[in-house]
């Protein structure tokens, strides 16, 4: 029997997960797509997709037989939307793609989703509510709640990204670094020093700034 599920979000990122699910359908069907929530009813307008937005996020009725997948990449908004819809009971399927390469000895939280060509070397913690592009990770790396790591990364062994952190496309790690809780990491960055929580860097090396 097909497990129901609802993505959350219904922009970009949430157009791509609904075409990772469809893939993982093809390998072997296991999810009822039902469509999209979102607070923002017209996210869909002038773009072609086969499903709709079906209602909104802060006034959706969490039904016990249903699951969702979190399609969202700011680690702040999705805190506050988990927070939301689990206080009204929701389930949140964790989402990998076939594509994705994942070894042995991993630990993968709930409502992770990992996009296809993400590779996952071995013996590393994913932590809940991850969301994971086409990034390579490294051996015993490991990865807070609701961080969000971009396109073509590169995560070093070793390296411990905190909670709600942001890697943006392209970023470079040397191993066994540490990003902090809440750190902003722009695209094309190298991190070759450990990054304090709340911070933003960018550069090679990648450095502090403020907006």
């Amino acid at each position: 029997m097909l497990k129901k599920l609802i993505i959350v979000g219904a922009g970009g990122m949430g157009r791509e997960v609904l075409q990772w699910v469809k893939d993982i359908n093809k390998e072997e069907p296991q999810w009822e797509i039902l469509g999209f929530i979102d607070d923002n009813m017209n996210a869909l307008d002038g773009k072609e997709c086969d499903y709709e937005i079906i209602g909104s996020i802060s006034g959706w009725n969490v039904k016990e037989d249903g699951y969702f997948a979190l399609a969202v990449a700011v680690p702040e908004v999705k805190e506050k939307l988990v927070s939301s819809l689990k206080a009204k009971g929701a389930k949140f399927a964790t989402i990998i793609h076939p594509r994705a390469r994942i070894g042995e000895f991993n630990s993968i939280g709930e409502g992770t989703i990992i996009y296809p060509d993400a590779s996952i070397s071995v013996n590393c913690k994913i932590g809940k509510y991850v969301t994971l592009l086409g990034s390579t990770v490294g051996h015993d790396a490991e990865m807070g709640d609701f961080s969000s790591i971009m396109g073509s990364c590169n995560i070093n062994g070793g390296v411990k990204i905190g909670r709600c952190a942001f890697l943006g496309c392209q970023t470079v790690t040397v191993p066994g670094k540490k990003i902090g809780d809440s750190a902003y990491v722009c695209a094309g960055s190298v991190v070759m020093t450990n990054v304090k929580s709340n911070t933003r860097v960018m550069g090679c090396p990648a450095k502090k700034y403020n907006l």
